[in-house]
């Protein structure tokens, strides 16, 4: 049975991380002389995190972990996702082996949903098309293979990118803040960013002073680096960074 689902409609849940921050006790161990017991024993210092945050120097930020559960997302966001080099992933087997238990579930963009075009068959008629056709073709398909006694390892290759995928995924608060820089812009593609802010949202909740800022690099830098690429919806906001840095030059100047 083919299940339809619409992009922006995936579900993310935390599974792990925030409460305790870590990037306090990190910073602390770095710079101070005093013995390790006593500076795991030490109270939270929010202004610690606060500082190592406005300083660049993340890499204390790599010990408080992050645990994401996905599902309702397209394999199209899967490519982009796993661009990210600096995670861990776990995706679901795109293979059933659960005697036809698993659902073959595809996910849409609004945009193309309802949109029909009119394609040639070999045999030279003519057929109207839409998303669910071709994808109800292809589910079809797919279990007259597996009827057939066909690997599914080698079915699944005509799947197409709109089927879901489910994954568990782990980051750091570093990676976490380099992906939301990236992924959370408006030039990011639209179902990415919907994850992203998901993801978001969660960990400003879950540790909300080591994601205080968080956000596409706008926010986090008080510029954009895209440039000429800024998105049009984001122009008046913040100045590109070539623009920043004019002015930034300018101010030098004067001073």
């Amino acid at each position: 049975m083919l299940e339809e689902k619409n992009t922006g409609e995936g579900k993310v849940l935390l599974l792990a991380g925030g409460g305790k921050v870590y990037t306090d006790i990190a910073a602390r161990f770095v710079r101070s002389e005093r013995a390790l017991e006593d500076i795991v024993a030490s109270p939270y210092n929010k202004a610690i995190v606060e500082n190592i945050l406005r300083s660049g120097h993340r890499a204390a930020c790599e010990f408080d972990y992050f645990i994401f559960g996905v599902e309702g997302y397209s394999r199209v966001t899967e490519t982009q996702l796993v661009r990210k080099r600096l995670a861990s992933y776990l995706i679901k087997s795109g293979r059933a082996e659960l005697n036809g238990r698993r659902k073959f579930s595809v996910v849409f963009p609004p945009s193309v949903r309802d949109f029909a075009a009119e394609v040639t068959l070999p045999d030279g008629r003519s057929v109207t098309v839409t998303p669910h056709v071709l994808a109800d073709m292809t589910r079809q398909w797919y279990d007259a293979g597996l009827e057939h006694g066909l690997p599914e390892e080698d079915l699944r290759y005509l799947k197409p990118q709109a089927t879901e995928f489910k994954a568990i995924i782990g980051m750091n608060a570093h990676a976490l803040l380099d992906w939301f820089g990236i992924r959370c812009c408006m030039n990011a593609q639209h179902e990415i960013r919907d994850l992203a802010w998901k993801m978001l949202r969660l960990c400003k909740k879950a540790a909300p002073d080591l994601f205080a800022e968080a956000g596409p690099n706008c926010v986090q830098l008080g510029y954009c680096p895209e440039n000429a690429r800024q998105n049009p919806a984001c122009a008046g906001k913040f100045p590109p960074r070539d623009e920043a840095m004019r002015l930034l030059r300018s101010w030098r100047k004067q001073s």
